[in-house]
Order: C-alpha cells, then structure tokens, then sequence
C-alpha cells in the first residue's frame, strides 16, 4: 500500500517471523540443545515459514488459488502447531518435568499475549477501517467464550474450575479465530470460540491420554486451533466482509480450497520438521541429556539460573544449589480483632 512505508510493513511481518518458532519452541523446553536449535530455527523458517507467508500473503500460488488466512491461521498456528508435533515425537518425553512457577505470572502474561493479539488480527488488516475494527471485535469474541467453553468443560471432566484452564482457553479462541478474524460475521464468533474451546479441550485431554510430552500445549491449543481456524473460515467467510463466501453461503469450493491448503501446509511442517531434526542430530547432538535435564539445563548450557532460591537467596552466577538453606522455624501469630495485642511481636 502506498498509505504504508515499505520498512513499517517490514517490521510488522517481521513480529509474525518471530512468533512463529516461539511457539514450536515451547512444546519440547528442557529437552533440546541451544545449537542444534539455533540450525533449527533458520532451515525452520526459510524452508517452511517463508513458503507458506509467500504462497499466501504475497502473490502465490494459494493466494492466486483464492485460499484466505487472514492474520496467520495457517502460516502461524497450524505450522507451528504440526511442528511442534513432530518435535515431541522426536525428542521424546522430559526427564524432568516442572511444574507451572507462577500462576499469577501465567495470568499477566496471557494478558499481554491477548493485546499483542490485537496487533496481529486488527493490524493484518493494514489500515485502520472497518475490516480492523470487525477483527479487533471478533477477536475479543471468539476468546471469550472460548475461555468460559474451556472453564466449564474442566470443570465438569475434573471437578475445579482452575485459572490456568480459563487462559488456556482464551488462547485458545484467539489461535481459532485468527485465520478469520476480518472475514466472518460477529455472529459467527462465538460459535468459533465455543468450538475451540471444545476441540482444543478435546486435543489437549487426548494428548496426555497418549502420553505425548507437550509441555506448553502448542499442538493442542495452536495446531488443532489454527487447523479448525481456517476451517471455519470456509464455513462462515462472507464475501461482502473482503473475503469469500464460505459453504454456508454457497460457496462450497472455497471450503475445499481452504481444507486442501491447511491440510497440505500442515503434512508439509511436520515431515519437514522430524527431517531437519534428523538430520541436524548428524551435525551436532539434538537432544539434552538425562543428566543435563536433571542438572538443569539452563546451568549446563548457560552457567545461569533463571530464578533465585525459594528462601530469597540469591543465586550464584554459575551454578544452581541442589535445595535451599534449612529454613527458620516460623511460629504462628496470635492477633485480635483489630491485628497485633498490645505488646506482641511478629515471629
């Protein structure tokens, strides 16, 4: 666009590159070596990630085919997301497996993702009109009662309405409704963001079923979220909303267009993901020792430790202690009503 200065156009796409192989990379943490995966990362998006922005968003052959994606549900999710898959069938299972370190950190930082996301679904409109203002709402939409979808079956299946399964959710919806976001109608939203909130449930329960070690659920919420995305959009798209119509208005070979283009994108990164893996082991060990994972790997690899101790001692540079310092014994408080008795003192 002429509205747009060529280099502004250049850094948003290039956020796109970024988040790309973030995502893949949370699904096999603690198991992969810092080198090897840096090789990873430029095979990964010059051989798949390139093709796949190209063949879509610059004048392709998809493109040219009629196939919509409007902010990454192929390029970004469904990518990533069969990566990501091929990754945990490759690496294997951790050794050591860590728990959440802070729900309340986990809360911001969905937070964050979902106004980032703003930028991605509204900003791929490229113009601030009414086709940003349709995403910026539908992705507000679609997350939300994806969310609740996602509370409300937890709730049911394990009987605890947990905080992590809420935001888990919320990514959820947005990852689905991306693909879309600017194509469909405000009503079609919701019913996008309850099926996410069900199939990617579904995804995520049938992944620990088969004992597949995702750590961040990236093939449950962003693969099978992103892959029912552009699905979707072949059943709801409008023509009048800048895209085409979807099979729920005639437009039948469209919704076989978009099935064919995420169904062959996604054969395409996960049999070139296991193939880089492969073949990157005969250059450089891929996989992290069993040692290395129960040392800890940012120690091994970086001489560092991400977090201090659980008594609030700090760390040193290179090494991370095996446990904390014995604690003090800690004796409870007796308070009034209104705090402290007089002359009582805080152990």
């Amino acid at each position: 666009s002429s509205e747009m200065p060529e280099y502004v156009f250049l850094v948003y796409q290039m956020c796109f590159a970024v988040i790309t192989p973030a995502l893949i990379t949370g699904a096999f943490t603690n198991r992969v070596r810092f080198a090897p995966y840096l090789i990873f990362l430029v095979l990964w998006l010059t051989c798949v990630y390139f093709p796949a922005v190209h063949s879509i968003w610059g004048g392709g052959f998809l493109q040219e085919w009629g196939v919509l994606d409007f902010a990454g549900g192929i390029v970004v999710h469904a990518t990533a997301g069969m990566a990501a898959l091929a990754s945990v069938f490759y690496v294997g299972k951790r050794h050591v497996v860590d728990q959440p370190h802070s729900i309340p950190l986990i809360a911001i930082g969905t937070g964050l993702l979902w106004f980032g996301w703003y930028g991605f679904n509204a900003g791929s409109a490229l113009t601030a009109g009414e086709s940003a203002a349709l995403a910026f709402v539908n992705t507000d939409i679609a997350a939300s009662f994806a969310g609740v979808t996602w509370l409300i079956i937890a709730w049911i299946h394990t009987g605890k309405p947990t905080l992590v399964g809420l935001l888990t959710g919320m990514v959820a919806g947005l990852a689905t409704i991306t693909p879309g976001a600017g194509y469909v109608d405000t009503w079609a939203a919701p019913i996008i963001g309850i099926v996410a909130g069900l199939l990617c449930y579904g995804a995520v329960t049938l992944k620990e079923k088969f004992g597949l070690d995702d750590a961040l659920d990236v093939v449950g919420v962003h693969g099978v979220g992103g892959i029912f995305g552009v699905i979707m959009l072949g059943l709801f798209g409008r023509a009048d909303l800048g895209g085409s119509d979807g099979l729920f208005f005639g437009g039948g070979e469209f919704f076989g267009k978009q099935v064919a283009a995420v169904v062959g994108f996604s054969l395409y990164a996960f049999v070139f993901t296991f193939v880089a893996l492969w073949l990157i082991n005969f250059i450089t060990p891929v996989k992290c020792t069993e040692k290395d994972e129960e040392d800890g790997v940012d120690t091994v690899m970086f001489g560092e430790c991400a977090y201090n101790d659980a008594c609030g001692e700090i760390l040193p540079s290179k090494t991370c202690p095996e446990k904390c310092p014995e604690e003090k014994e800690m004796k409870p408080v007796k308070k009034g009503w209104f705090g402290k008795k007089k002359g009582e003192e805080s152990v």
